[in-house]
């Protein structure tokens, strides 16, 4: 903690408005944070990628199921996307000044959220979920405005924030998304913003009902200057359908990313949200990248009209393999969630040792620590790559790693 203001003053023999100015220049670069009349503290230490440290490295004959990436076999081909794509910048090249959006792009993902029963609102195109993540918080906060994130959250995000010298506040997730009572308490408490996963939560697969729903969108009511950031990066991935909160907010986005569905390196997410929020991002991007790439919207567009992918049959892929192991893994007494998504979370009394135990047995997981901020400990387990034959052996080495077995006494 600081000083007050005026004490330091008078503790240093300058005027106060030169104590307020240096706090300003400190709170405005991210190294105090002020949370009005409980003062202000020294904040810890910008992250850049701690989290992405923690992890299990998998020598060779370990199997990977840590990494979070999708099944290429679920992926589809690009090499007509990408063809269709480069014909069409021939034909009409992209150059300077013409709009950032592409039309068919845009038309295309507009008639998609009114599907899903997103409000209507303009759209934007951003380089991934977590550049539009970005670029939305640095469009209405400021260094120590605080963020209520989901724990156990999203890895990256858990980062980001305070990179951009914001505050993190964990709000807990059961299988239906964030937990009211959780919210309610940091929305009381004055964060800003509030950034929620509506389908394939990460590392959880909790997914919003629409009972959750309901609860979250009375509550946001309730506070409509706060920031609302949806991210439904499981669009194309899950079969549940879509609840968004959005819209009972001043401000609000819904983001979604093309990376689970169709691949990570399309770098590519569209969003929609109030039409003052889209202008900002808007704004600030023409004065960075400018825009993303129209050969990769180009592509995109190619897969959303050729049905690339059917997402019932995504889906279906990764909810037999992750139903299979949670299965597996409560015959042994283990239990685990994984309501949507390509992962299962595994609470674990000790993920430290579980995570060697099981590199030792010959599986690399994901630590719970990466995701983690003050919910119990954990591990992840993604489940893209597992084979039937990978199930009961998987849960074998889980069970014994995480001490479902019996208990000995050593002296």
């Amino acid at each position: 903690m600081l000083p007050p203001l005026r004490e330091l003053a008078i503790y240093l023999e300058v005027n106060p408005n030169t104590v307020a100015a240096a706090y300003r220049t400190l709170r405005d670069r991210g190294v105090i944070e002020t949370a009005g009349r409980r003062g202000s503290r020294v904040r810890p230490r910008p992250a850049t990628t701690p989290r992405e440290a923690l992890r299990a490295v998998a020598p060779a004959g370990v199997r990977n199921v840590a990494d979070g990436n999708p099944d290429p076999a679920l992926l589809p081909p690009l090499e007509q996307a990408l063809v269709e794509a480069a014909a069409r910048n021939t034909r009409r090249p992209v150059l300077y000044g013409m709009p950032a959006v592409d039309d068919d792009l845009e038309a295309l993902a507009r008639a998609a959220f009114t599907r899903d029963g997103v409000p209507e609102g303009p759209i934007a195109v951003a380089s991934g979920s977590l550049d539009a993540i970005e670029r939305v918080l640095a469009a209405h906060l400021r260094p120590g405005d605080s963020v209520a994130v989901e724990d156990p959250g999203w890895g990256s995000l858990l980062d980001l924030i305070p990179a951009l010298g914001l505050r993190p506040v964990p709000v807990g997730v059961d299988d239906d998304g964030p937990i009211p009572e959780r919210l309610a308490a940091a929305l009381d408490g004055g964060v800003r913003a509030v950034v929620v996963t509506d389908r394939a939560q990460n590392p959880t697969g909790a997914a919003i009902s629409a009972p959750r729903a309901a609860e979250l969108r009375a509550l946001l009511a309730r506070h409509p200057a706060a920031l609302l950031i949806e991210d439904d990066h499981g669009h194309g991935i899950v079969d549940l359908p879509l609840h968004p909160l959005s819209g009972v907010t001043d401000h609000w986005v819904l983001v979604r990313s093309t990376a689970k569905a169709y691949g990570p390196d399309l770098r590519l997410a569209a969003l929609t949200g109030d039409s003052v929020t889209i202008d900002r991002v808007r704004g600030r991007q023409r004065l960075g990248p400018g825009w993303v790439s129209h050969l990769i919207q180009h592509a995109v567009v190619h897969l959303w009209r050729t049905s690339a992918i059917d997402p019932k049959a995504v889906a279906g892929a990764y909810g037999e393999r992750r139903d299979a192991l949670i299965s597996a893994l409560a015959e042994r007494g283990v239990p685990a969630r994984g309501r949507s998504g390509m992962n299962v979370w595994v609470p674990v009394p000790d993920e430290t040792a579980a995570v060697a135990l099981l590199v030792h047995s010959g599986w690399a997981v994901a630590p719970g620590a990466r995701f983690r901020m003050q919910s119990p400990q954990g591990i992840r387990i993604t489940v893209s790559g597992l084979t039937a034959d990978d199930t009961n052996p998987l849960a074998d080495a889980v069970a014994e790693a995480t001490g479902v077995r019996e208990a000995r006494r050593y002296e």
